[in-house]
């Protein structure tokens, strides 16, 4: 009777515990006994584990730690020890082998896939975390390097006659300088740092536009196969996000084919991520809009695959790719709540999964923007900004457009002289970052003076401040350096009207 017991009890634990237990014949490699989790861990029935030895279950060429082991003897710790299941799934285990008898062990395997794998993104998130960090700094100083070439250029278009010999030089120098315009406009994105204007739409209209673009770009030896449906969920973006996302992972794809030709496919499906699919440790479990764009190139080999996300790496030629693309659709999806996958095989080719939250409710429709002159004006501007260069290109930008333009190198200077004089201006436009007093320190001083002054705000590159919480405080304007005439005419108009 008390063997009995003791045998019950036994079996309980065995067959009950969630680790896999095996016994094991170390000279022959032969599967004894194996409980419920051993069979689901495997993917195997008894019945068909107990054919097999543990060098049929582990990948080949592995080491096989159980057979090496020459007599049972203490307890040992066998590390990871990886088991491959009949549809070829793998699963990593931390296994333990406890001697039974001298020629049997039991091994004790704790599946750890999940953990792994959460570990090794929280690991990718926290390096892009960093290196975002640092890319936002950098942004900021370009910015201002970038601002007056751009302003100066612009009016120096606007003097000189058409058939001038420097319009062809001017030109290639505003093209290059809006080209690291968007560069930067892709580092703050990447950071995370950039401000958009978010709202509810569908995300096949943006991707229908983008193809068109996309068609007229690469070569015709790239056929492009679309299953994109027109009555597709609604997410929360910035269409321009959208649009970038489908720009680098359609460009992406078709340098992988520049030589050989192939497919680009593309599309959009809707999917339900639970626990057993979530991909990254912010996802959340729900409904998500799924963009897929995948190509029949020669694939991504796996020693440079965990660094494709990486910002400035690429395995394109000089001059042909700055290695932003795929850092900067990572960023995009990260701020919109979503995650990305990919799937490549060497030879095969390489598909990129974009997961976007479904918002149950559409509130608002996509509004295209058209082109219009630029407008001028005749008010009074109070501008402010401590970079003398910048100063003195913005008071001739919009001394151009029309406006009476009092410049203040100083927060402080800037603030006395409205106080002394508040009725004499109709908007205000201050920089950001400023010693002694900063942007929005000003700002809300202005607002105490004069609470219906109108003021832009202008910031290359922070932290703290975004257009949302700028108009909390009562400011009304909110720009990005480096700004282009047409974007800060237009803004001033919208203001003062």
């Amino acid at each position: 009777k008390a063997l009995r017991e003791s045998e019950k009890k036994y079996r309980t634990l065995f067959e009950k515990t969630s680790d896999a237990i095996f016994i094991v014949n170390i000279k022959t490699g032969k599967y004894l006994d194996a409980n419920e989790s051993a069979l689901k861990l495997t993917g195997r029935k008894w019945s068909e584990l107990r054919q097999l030895t543990t060098s049929d279950i582990t990948p080949k060429g592995s080491e096989n730690r159980i057979q090496k082991l020459d007599k049972a003897i203490d307890i040992q710790d066998l590390g990871q020890v990886t088991y491959i299941r009949p549809d070829g799934e793998k699963r990593i285990t931390a296994l333990i082998a406890i001697p039974l008898s001298e020629d049997t062990v039991i091994g004790i395997a704790r599946d750890i896939t999940e953990e792994l794998i959460l570990n090794e993104s929280l690991k990718q998130s926290q390096k892009m975390e960093s290196i975002g960090t640092l890319a936002g700094g950098i942004a900021h100083d370009f910015n201002n390097i970038l601002f007056p070439i751009i302003g100066y250029t612009e009016m120096l278009l606007e003097d000189i006659p058409n058939d001038s010999p420097f319009q062809e030089s001017l030109n290639a120098i505003y093209t290059g300088a809006l080209r690291a315009k968007d560069l930067v406009t892709q580092i703050l994105t990447f950071s995370r740092q950039e401000n958009r204007e978010m709202k509810l739409l569908k995300i096949s209209p943006i991707i229908e536009e983008a193809l068109k673009l996309v068609r007229s770009t690469i070569p015709t030896t790239i056929k492009i196969i679309q299953d994109i449906r027109s009555d597709s969920s609604v997410v929360k973006a910035d269409p321009t996000q959208i649009h970038q996302i489908v720009i680098n992972l359609t460009t992406n794809a078709s340098h992988a084919m520049a030589d050989s030709g192939g497919e680009l496919r593309i599309g959009i499906k809707e999917v339900i991520v639970d626990r057993h699919k979530i991909s990254t440790p912010t996802m959340k479990f729900g409904s998500y809009v799924c963009l897929f764009v995948g190509d029949t190139g020669l694939g991504i080999p796996r020693n440079i695959k965990e660094k494709i996300f990486d910002p400035f790496y690429t395995t394109k030629e000089k001059g042909k790719g700055t290695g932003m693309g795929l850092s900067v659709v990572h960023g995009i999806v990260a701020s919109l709540g979503g995650a990305i996958e990919v799937d490549s095989e060497y030879g095969v080719g390489t598909e990129f999964r974009v997961y976007l939250p479904i918002v149950e409710t559409i509130q608002e429709q996509q509004i295209i923007k058209s082109e219009e002159k630029i407008a001028g004006g005749t008010e009074k501007i109070l501008l402010v900004d401590d970079e003398k260069d910048i100063l003195a290109m913005e008071k001739k930008m919009l001394e151009r457009l029309g406006y009476q333009v009092t410049s203040c190198l100083d927060s402080i200077e800037a603030l006395e002289t409205f106080r002394l004089h508040p009725n004499e201006f109709d908007i205000v436009i201050t920089d950001m970052a400023m010693p002694k007093m900063a942007g929005d320190e000003l700002s809300l001083g202005l607002v105490q003076i004069r609470p219906d002054i109108p003021v832009l705000l202008c910031t290359g590159f922070s932290e703290t401040m975004s257009g949302k919480k700028a108009a909390s405080m009562g400011i009304k304007g909110f720009l990005l350096k480096p700004i282009v005439m047409r974007d800060l005419a237009q803004k001033i108009r919208e203001m003062i009207v």
